[in-house]
């Protein structure tokens, strides 16, 4: 009987202490996104990409070890970098440069790290990794109990990578790591060449990729939808914002309109 009543007092404490540390991870995650290191810009993009709600769905805490694929701009490191500063660590996983890399990638490697010299007391911290997407590594091996990745997959699948990316993502975590995915979304049942030629992908493609991996898919959200998003824009995603690409002059307001694209949420957890 008192072993009974002792597990039920552990398991009462255990669940006390994440509802403790979820909060804790709340409070620093506002305090990151109305840091006085963000830009305006970003800030803006706030009300579309939901990255409190995102993160904490996907279970962040602030001493876990965190690899981010291809950080770009450096949008969700603004967030991530102070939360998991003195606590966790933090990895960005970046291309390889090389001598034969694109101008894009390089511009984005040096921008970038201009970005972390910019301000060392938020981003000292912040490790960055190059990998090669022929054979990727992104962190040592079982060391990260997350991997995030957000608005990228469209890219991996055009250039034949997918499968390669989602096993280096397995080969980082932990057993029970989290893999959180955010990605464009195409409707169910959307030819493979137009998902990869509009840069909106179907959860169902997500899914078998990550399955194949060995992911098991643990949950879904709706956060980062966007029921305003038709999908079907004559230059695929790039045509919303923030890029607003080969958009008329006079279709410019009505596209603002629409917002981000509409976003598939995705959970997964290392088997």
């Amino acid at each position: 009987m008192y072993g009974y009543i002792r597990n039920l007092i552990a398991v009462a404490l255990v669940g006390a202490a994440a509802t403790v540390a979820a909060a804790d991870t709340g409070a620093m995650i506002d305090e990151a996104m109305h840091g006085a290191h963000r830009s305006e810009d970003y800030k803006a993009r706030d009300q579309y990409r939901h990255p409190k709600e995102t993160l904490l769905f996907f279970g962040l805490k602030s001493d876990m070890t965190v690899v981010e694929i291809t950080p770009g701009g450096g949008w969700y490191t603004e967030i991530l970098a102070p939360v998991l500063r003195d606590r966790g660590k933090y990895y960005a996983a970046s291309y390889l440069i090389t001598p034969d890399s694109i101008d894009y990638f390089r511009r984005m490697d040096a921008n970038y790290r201009a970005k972390l010299a910019s301000a060392p007391d938020v981003y000292g911290k912040v490790e960055i990794v190059h990998f090669d997407p022929k054979a990727p590594v992104f962190a040592p091996d079982g060391s990260a109990d997350m991997v995030l990745t957000f608005r990228n997959v469209h890219n991996w699948a055009k250039g034949g990578k997918a499968e390669l990316m989602f096993r280096g993502f397995a080969a980082a975590l932990k057993p029970g790591g989290v893999l959180g995915v955010v990605e464009h979304r195409a409707r169910p049942g959307t030819p493979f060449e137009q998902q990869v030629a509009s840069g909106y992908m179907t959860e169902e493609y997500v899914i078998e990729m990550a399955g194949k991996a060995g992911f098991r898919l643990v949950a879904k959200s709706e956060v980062n939808a966007n029921p305003g998003d038709t999908t079907d824009h004559p230059g695929g995603v790039w045509n919303l914002l923030p890029n607003l690409r080969g958009v008329p002059e006079a279709d410019i307001e009505k596209v603002r309109a629409i917002g981000e694209s509409d976003r598939m949420t995705l959970k997964f957890v290392k088997q």
